[in-house]
């Protein structure tokens, strides 16, 4: 942040030039931090969206991604790194204080004590298989550490239907539903089916033949005829994490808006 222009925003609103809610609207836009050549930290993103920046661990070098932590760990509780490969964890774990490795879900992250739940709701994850886990256990430990309460549901796919219909008390009490598969994907469509709440679609690279690397799936997904799906890109456990996050995170503020008008 430029000093500079935090001071004159100071001053505007010591003057009653500038309301505190205006203020904060300039806040959530002020600058980033330079980590020498290679990365520019946006502090302040956690304002503007609702979550922290995090860190892609591909193509980076593992000091770098020491130094980009070491700078992101003096503004957030909370630095996240993804697609972590266990070789990589080794040669930060001793450069970096407080590092833990979520292992299948090739997740680095620096905290201080366990994650704590912040919001209200509930966000269920189903794989179809086991070997959608990892793409599942990397949008369950993201929405645990952005504080929301994560339901597992593993190994519930199409292929035996009635493991999903023995289970459809935990599909009714969730209010965003991450479902991950592979091969044809056709699991988001059958749980759309039973839940009266948004339906994440995740495809995966899992499957035979023409599954084309997981095109197959996120076809699947893409043309399914069930209402209340959306779908992200393959592999993208992240970000169905993060998008179930909003939805939770809206409703929550439309609730709050709601009781205050009431008050």
């Amino acid at each position: 942040m430029e000093s500079e222009a935090l001071k004159k925003l100071l001053e505007a609103i010591a003057i009653g030039d500038l309301t505190p809610e205006a203020a904060l609207e300039k806040f959530k836009h002020f600058n980033f931090e330079n980590v020498e050549e290679f990365a520019k930290i946006d502090h302040h993103r956690n304002i503007r969206t609702g979550f922290p920046e995090v860190i892609w661990g591909p193509g980076k070098k593992p000091e770098q991604i020491v130094k980009i932590m070491e700078v992101m760990r003096q503004h957030n509780p909370i630095v996240m790194a993804t697609r972590i490969e266990p070789e990589i964890y080794e040669q930060l774990q001793d450069k970096v204080s407080n590092l833990y490795y979520y292992r299948d879900a090739k997740i680095c992250v620096v905290i201080s004590g366990s994650p704590r739940e912040k919001y209200e709701g509930i966000i269920t994850i189903l794989t179809a298989g086991t070997a959608d886990l990892p793409v599942a256990e990397e949008a369950a430990v993201t929405a645990t550490l952005c504080g929301f309460q994560v339901k597992r549901l593993w190994d519930v796919g199409v292929a035996g239907i009635h493991r999903l219909l023995s289970h459809q008390q935990l599909i009714r009490e969730a209010d965003v539903l991450i479902v991950v598969a592979g091969m044809e994907g056709a699991l988001p469509s059958v749980v759309a089916g039973l839940a009266d709440s948004p339906v994440i679609a995740v495809p995966t690279s899992v499957g035979y033949g023409v599954n084309l690397n997981g095109l197959a799936p996120l076809l699947t997904m893409l043309n399914s005829c069930a209402p209340g799906i959306g779908v992200v890109n393959i592999d993208n456990g992240f970000g169905a994490a993060i998008l179930a996050g909003q939805i939770i995170r809206t409703g929550n503020k439309l609730a709050n808006r709601k009781n205050l008008s009431i008050n």
